[in-house]
């Protein structure tokens, strides 16, 4: 007979994204979070309720986390993963050396490649053509900070932690990108740049915020050899 494919665990995995915070009536404040294994495999996290973690749990890009899991019912996305909150140990910050061996395997040059094997998630080689960013209308952004508020006045019962109000990016950072299949257009969807938006406005004001963002995020980082990491939604499984 052959193996059945385990169904829950524990493993540890390097975290390469954090997305934007997302407000649902199901799962209240969530993060999803994706990374890589010690095998250097996919693994998408989820639901992580990331602003009610205790301190020494919240984890940022390169920390490698200890986690407990199960498949999700809802999701048959190969790489997701069900993650028990509390049972996320924070191990530390992994070296440049071994980062790099762990997302090696996962660099690609082609979605396509990646959706023909069944994969949802891909570490992209790509060409930036344009970085730029577009304003959200009003109403959208506050329709969304209304979801939040209400996720946040209901609380958590079993969560030590008060959430501060979080405020929703008014703006959508967006990039065209070139790889083997041609041109696209993707939206960063990742919860640091959204962040950095708020730091440098308060810092800089709100344009040199923007101007500042587009330079980072559009000549330097590409400069310097940036990847991007891509992944599906699971109601939007060809997107």
């Amino acid at each position: 007979m052959a193996d059945q494919p385990e169904t829950s665990g524990s493993t540890r995995a390097m975290i390469l994204v954090k997305a934007s915070p997302h407000a649902g009536e199901r799962h209240g404040e969530t993060v999803c979070c994706a990374g890589v294994d010690m095998h250097g495999n996919w693994l998408r996290l989820y639901p992580v309720s990331f602003r009610h973690l205790e301190d020494a749990q919240q984890f940022g890009r390169w920390d490698l986390i200890e986690f407990n899991w199960r498949l999700p019912r809802d999701d048959d996305r190969t790489e997701s993963r069900r993650v028990e909150g509390d049972s996320i140990v924070l191990l530390g910050k992994v070296s440049p050396e071994e980062r790099q061996k762990l997302i090696d395997n996962s660099i690609v040059d082609s979605l396509r490649i990646q959706r023909e094997k069944g994969r949802s998630l891909a570490l992209l080689r790509a060409e930036i053509e344009d970085f730029w960013y577009e304003k959200r209308p009003d109403d959208e952004v506050t329709a969304e900070g209304n979801k939040f508020e209400l996720v946040r006045s209901q609380g958590d019962l079993f969560s030590k932690q008060t959430l501060a109000t979080y405020k929703p990016c008014p703006y959508r950072f967006k990039y065209t990108f070139r790889d083997q299949e041609g041109t696209h257009e993707g939206t960063c969807q990742d919860w640091e740049i959204g962040a950095t938006y708020f730091k440098w406005s308060r810092t800089y004001g709100e344009t040199e915020a923007l101007d500042r963002i587009v330079t980072k995020f559009g000549t330097e980082l590409p400069q310097k050899g940036m990847f991007l990491a891509m992944g599906t939604h699971s109601r939007r499984p060809d997107q």
